[in-house]
């Protein structure tokens, strides 16, 4: 296997065939073909540039709404460390926050100080980069509502700032062009009482914890609520609480979440998504649509 770039000139972490399943929140699927992970904005830049345009390229966040297929993951998959995971309090009520920043630890800052609407941050088990690209929400608001514009590296190593407007968000979608990385953006709030918005969070939290899996490994939830609908409810309406193959399960908690019982593949997983998907169009008509992403080879 040669190398999609030189590796000279590059201070960032190049691996070959590494594997992705200890970084994904099921703990399942192949190897990347190549794992980069950046020392800063301007290695991630330096390497795209000189990477070949064939060469596909993914972002990887905390892989908690992913599915890694078990063939593995073709060309180049982007992890960004420590260095792009930092938020800042850039302006009144805005923060600007890299794009490996936890929501947890948007929320929080924007808690101590004194920052509101970011509370439902909390609700999110993802990254910065990750929320923006798909339009992450929780407990009824969305990044549409709070993002002002986000920084990206795109394919080709070119650097540009995106406003929420060019994004043209939609319900878990925005028009990102395929292989951008977002490496930071900046939301904007409205004046809080630090308690109060810590109140907020907390009640995000307990719900969170009283009605989802959240100790197992599992996927986040699993298909976009259609028009009208709970997913859960119609999940549940055709019979697949508990629902199995090989080592997956449908949450017995929440029928929205898939989870790895402990020896499941991501063929499991995903093939068990799809035989939910069957169950509930031949029951109510309805055809769900996957919130998790799926990628990589079969």
């Amino acid at each position: 296997m040669q190398a999609p770039v030189p590796r000279d000139g590059i201070r960032g972490k190049l691996t070959a065939g590494a594997p992705l399943a200890p970084y994904t929140w099921f703990k399942t699927g192949g190897p990347a073909d190549w794992l980069f992970e950046p020392a800063d904005i301007d290695d991630l830049e330096a390497f795209l540039a000189r990477l070949d345009p064939a060469v596909p390229v993914m972002a990887l966040g905390l892989g908690s709404n992913m599915i890694v297929r078990d063939g593995g993951v073709p060309g180049v998959v982007v992890r960004l460390g420590k260095a792009f995971a930092k938020v800042e309090h850039s302006g009144e009520l805005e923060l600007t926050c890299g794009g490996g920043a936890s929501g947890i630890l948007v929320a929080s800052t924007a808690r101590d100080l004194g920052i509101a609407g970011l509370e439902f941050l909390r609700g999110i088990p993802g990254t910065v980069g990750g929320f923006v690209r798909m339009n992450g929400g929780a407990y009824g608001r969305e990044v549409a509502d709070v993002l002002r514009d986000c920084a990206v590296i795109l394919h080709d190593g070119s650097f540009v700032t995106l406003s929420a407007a060019e994004l043209e968000y939609s319900y878990r979608h925005s028009a990102l062009p395929e292989g951008a990385i977002v490496v930071s953006a900046r939301f904007r709030g409205h004046p809080g009482e630090p308690s109060e918005i810590g109140a907020e969070m907390d009640r995000i939290a307990a719900a969170r914890e009283a009605s989802q899996p959240l100790r197992t490994k599992t996927g986040g939830s699993t298909f976009k609520n259609p028009q009208g609908h709970k997913a859960w409810e119609l999940v549940d309406r055709a019979g697949c609480r508990g629902l199995q193959q090989g080592g997956a399960q449908v949450s017995e908690k929440h029928t929205n979440f898939l989870i790895n019982t402990g020896t499941a593949t991501s063929a499991d997983i995903e093939g068990l998504g799809e035989m939910v998907r069957d169950k509930v169009y031949a029951q109510t008509g309805v055809s769900l649509e996957w919130e998790i992403q799926r990628v990589g080879r079969p």
